[in-house]
């Protein structure tokens, strides 16, 4: 058995799936036999999810007995609030606009089953609003104000609510969706845990390329996960892993970080877990936070209005400016003059009421050691590109020129390189990094510390090789088997 349909009566769910068990709500609720139940997947269909009600402490309680619930406890409440249409994000808006055009009535229901919708034309508003709150059976009421489409009301739905018209399509959908994740790629009945990587199949810079998402997940097999690859479409499905890993580019006003929240909130191991998002995101946190904890950086200023002035004579010239949410030397600029910082800290704090400028100091290349759980996991120099003063340069076109790469084993490496490294990594929290430093000499600094690091074939792993990935599945073993301790 892999799955429960939880219903009032027996005869509300007439269809028959190999591997899914129709139980009431009552004997659910009532029987040892459930509780003692692991790794089972529950699906709440109950006529209502009222507080306290039945259909309420099915969902309630299957996350006490650690079960996987469709809709959990969180969604039940996230429904039922009021200004649940409101944290709808820009995605499903548009999608909203898009799906409800050309309607001539001033008001629309939609129904939602397991993802999907009966009409071909709402086939992706059903799928957003599904990701967002995953419940089997939604309802939408959309109203026309003004001069567009609104969400009035958002409701989970009761099984005697389904119109007759829908009812084969809302069972078909239901054997889909049971079946959809139960038989992934040679999935081993051994498996101890399932882990979801989410990648983006069309990211022009990943942060692992083919071939390390590869060996991934067959460093995750060998030790007895069973593995998927999801991508943002999967959303409302991540309650039914164990664990996450994000190898998909991370941003805070993003899908990933949704995922991260939602896997965090559910229990999973999540790499990178939600905060670790937050804080490596924001290069204005970051250089604040290496201050309190004394960690060794370039000369910094958090840059605002007020204080413009004092920029160019506290750093001199050239000095460089950072947009907070930076990644991969983009939103990162060599300010040459006063005239030049005016032109850019303007169109900057556009952006951000704070922005970072640090002293310019030129190196041939900087340190990248990867930290995981507090310890170094490989270390690389990365070359500045040829004729230019990042690792990165861009054409206007933003056609992209790398400077070579060397990986050492960490032993090589200087102590106070990895120490320091470490020290800023530990600083941040216990997950995956990746921290950027510069040397001179025995003088060494913090650039930066990111979450989300590259874990490619080819460069990080150079030196490790399969050990590399094992390593990092080795940190989801152990945390997953301490949950499990903690729970028994």
């Amino acid at each position: 058995m892999s799955g429960i349909v939880v219903v009032d009566r027996g005869e509300d769910w007439p269809v028959a799936i190999p591997g899914v068990e129709v139980v009431t709500a009552w004997d659910y609720l009532t029987q040892d036999s459930f509780t003692r139940l692991r790794g089972v997947r529950v699906y709440n269909l109950c006529r209502s999810f009222g507080y306290q009600s039945t259909g309420y402490y099915v969902s309630l309680l299957a996350g006490a007995r650690g079960h996987k619930c469709l809709p959990d406890i969180t969604t039940v409440q996230d429904l039922k609030l009021a200004e649940s249409p409101s944290v709808l994000n820009d995605e499903i808006e548009e999608l909203i606009q898009h799906s409800l055009a050309r309607l001539g009535s001033s008001e629309y229901l939609l129904n939602v089953y397991f993802g999907d919708s009966p009409y071909v034309r709402h086939q992706r508003l059903a799928r957003a609003l599904f990701n967002q709150f995953p419940a089997p059976l939604i309802q939408a009421r959309f109203v026309w104000r003004g001069d567009c489409w609104r969400v009035d009301t958002l409701s989970a739905v009761a099984l005697g609510e389904v119109p007759a018209s829908h009812h084969e399509f809302l069972y078909q959908t239901a054997r889909d969706y049971f079946t959809r994740r139960r038989t992934p790629r040679r999935r081993r009945e051994s498996a101890r845990y399932d882990l979801a990587i989410l990648v983006n199949e069309d990211e022009k810079e990943p942060p692992s390329n083919p071939r390390a998402l590869k060996a991934f997940e067959k460093a995750a097999e060998d030790l007895g996960f069973s593995v998927d690859f999801i991508d943002k479409s999967d959303y409302g499905h991540v309650a039914e892993y164990d664990a996450l890993f994000i190898r998909e580019t991370t941003a805070v006003n993003h899908h990933t970080y949704r995922f991260a929240r939602r896997a965090a909130r559910e229990g999973l191991v999540v790499v990178d877990d939600p905060e670790d998002i937050l804080r490596c995101a924001n290069k204005v946190y970051l250089a604040q936070l290496m201050e309190r904890h004394k960690i060794p950086q370039p000369k910094t200023l958090l840059v605002h209005r007020a204080n413009l002035a004092d920029v160019g004579r506290e750093l001199g010239f050239p000095l460089v400016l950072k947009q907070p949410d930076s990644q991969f030397s983009r939103g990162v600029i060599k300010i040459e003059n006063e005239a030049q910082l005016k032109r850019e800290t303007r169109e900057f704090l556009e952006r951000s009421d704070l922005i970072v400028a640090q002293a310019y100091e030129p190196t041939e290349y900087d340190w990248r050691i990867g930290v995981l759980d507090g310890e170094p996991l490989y270390a690389c120099r990365y070359y500045m590109a040829p004729a230019h003063w990042q690792v990165v340069k861009r054409d206007a076109n933003g056609v992209k020129r790398e400077g070579e790469h060397q990986t050492l084993d960490v032993g090589e490496v200087p102590k106070t390189v990895l120490g320091i490294a470490v020290q800023a990594a530990r600083a941040v929290g216990r997950g995956l990094y990746g921290v950027d430093l510069k040397q001179f000499g025995k003088l060494v600094k913090v650039i930066e510390v990111n979450d989300n690091p590259n874990l490619d074939w080819g460069v990080e792993d150079l030196v490790l090789k399969e050990q590399l990935y094992r390593r990092v599945m080795e940190f989801f073993l152990r945390k997953l088997d301490a949950q499990t301790r903690s729970r028994a």
